[in-house]
């Protein structure tokens, strides 16, 4: 388990589903994050820095035999509308990278 850092890349916490403690939904919400069904029906996480839905930290989680990953990017306001959305995430950064450390921290002390 740990945290890669692909140049160009979204930000990727990669996790050993045999080593959690408690289910993928369960360590999310431990973690501050908020379930979030998106328009298309993709299930997803949020975690705000306040009252505002924005800007908050945005992740996925995909589940790939016994290992899962969490991809996550920084919205910092909520996407336009029209006939093409426009995405205002950051998918590096030293903000991203601060909380991606510290899920990590969270599971390195056995918080999950």
């Amino acid at each position: 388990m740990g945290v890669r850092f692909p140049l160009g890349a979204p930000m990727k916490l990669f996790l050993d589903l045999q080593k959690l403690a408690m289910t993928l939904p369960q360590l999310m919400r431990q973690a501050g994050y908020a379930y979030l069904l998106g328009r298309s029906g993709d299930d997803s996480f949020v975690r705000t820095f306040g009252r505002s839905p924005y800007p908050r930290f945005h992740a996925y989680i995909e589940e790939r035999g016994q290992q899962a990953v969490i991809n996550l990017h920084l919205d910092q306001k909520q996407p336009g509308y029209g006939s093409q959305a426009r995405h205002n995430g950051e998918y590096d950064g030293p903000v991203v990278t601060a909380e991606i450390q510290r899920l990590q921290q969270l599971l390195n002390h056995g918080q999950f």
